[in-house]
């Protein structure tokens, strides 16, 4: 049961001045011999204690209206389908790079790299437009937005306010991204976001980057605990270069290509794991509609409801009774002429 709360409980000392309008006093009494012989005036005796129940109702709601009334903040659990998503954003250079264009087949391979940095779109672009639409259909869902590069940059924590999420995704165009990417730790900043939240139903960390790293063995050990621990399933849309490798082609075992060796050590770890690979626009829009395919179980949550503020209630009611005072004024009789 929640209860009521004042954002200001001192005003509520006033109270008792509502208690005026009820003392006797005889400061509009109108002067008469005798009334003996007059029938009771029961609808002036009516009246007269409606307008003092008026005036003190009134004094009552401006206080109460003073002293700021409402529903306190609090959490309710609720059901819902889908999962805790977590976008994991690369915001490196090499994410302001083109992708190939969706005719790409039909261009001379010797003038791809041409036709791909003249007509290709944006990688970070289309990324940001698709996890767009990805959001604006996954209503049950709860995001967190991250980006990286050199370092992770927390942009929103988990919440079901598309809205935030949204304005955080269109942030992400802002600016050049850095030359340097550590995908080591955005990994275990992303892993962390799920430490102190218990644990509801589907977990997910959707990351979108177009280059791998070689990573230490104590951030592999970290990362594999973090995923196990978290129980968080992986999804990596590879956003491969024009002469990128591919991920199906074997790791080479000098570790001359991060992707491929970022690649197998997901391979490894205790929690899901999936890659897509996009060369186009839509491979990389298949790919998130995979996602969206695959994650829509059942799942518990617990939704912060803000404070709601009852003042303006009270408020209108003080007027009403100020209004029905004016109303009884202008019937009220004055003197006998």
């Amino acid at each position: 049961m929640i209860g009521l709360d004042f954002a200001a409980p001192w005003v509520l000392l006033l109270l008792p001045l509502a208690a005026l309008p009820l003392a006797s006093r005889r400061s509009a009494a109108l002067a008469f011999p005798s009334l003996a012989w007059l029938p009771r005036d029961r609808l002036g005796q009516t009246a007269h204690l409606v307008w003092r129940l008026l005036a003190a109702a009134a004094i009552a709601a401006i206080v109460l209206a003073l002293a700021g009334p409402g529903r306190p903040q609090h959490q309710v659990m609720r059901t819902g389908h889908g999962a805790e998503i977590l976008l994991l954003i690369d915001r490196s250079r090499s994410m302001d790079e083109r992708m190939l264009p969706s005719d790409w087949r039909t261009i001379d391979p010797l003038n791809l790299r041409h036709h791909a940095a003249s007509r290709g779109p944006q990688k970070s672009q289309v990324a940001r437009d698709l996890l767009s639409r990805f959001v604006s259909e996954r209503r049950h869902d709860r995001f967190a937005l991250m980006f990286f590069s050199a370092a992770p940059l927390r942009v929103v924590p988990f919440t079901q306010h598309d809205a935030v999420v949204q304005a955080g995704i269109a942030a992400g165009g802002n600016g050049r991204g850095l030359s340097e990417t550590d995908v080591g730790r955005a990994l275990l900043a992303a892993i962390a976001e799920f430490d102190q939240r218990a644990y509801t139903g589907s977990r997910i960390i959707l990351m979108v980057s177009d280059g791998g790293a070689q990573l230490d063995e104590p951030t592999r050990r970290r990362i594999a605990a973090g995923v196990q621990r978290n129980r968080v399933a992986l999804y990596w849309l590879y956003l491969k270069s024009v002469n990128g490798p591919t991920l199906d082609a074997p790791a080479p075992q000098d570790g001359s290509s991060p992707e491929l060796a970022l690649h197998h050590f997901f391979l490894s770890l205790p929690a899901p794991y999936h890659a897509y690979q996009a060369e186009v626009p839509e491979d990389l829009a298949q790919a998130i509609a995979d996602v969206g395919r695959q994650q829509n179980l059942p799942f518990d949550f617990a939704e912060q409801v803000p404070r709601r503020d009852y003042s303006r209630g009270f408020i209108a009611a003080a007027a009403a009774c100020c209004l029905l005072l004016l109303l009884c004024r202008t019937l009220l009789l004055r003197s006998w002429a």
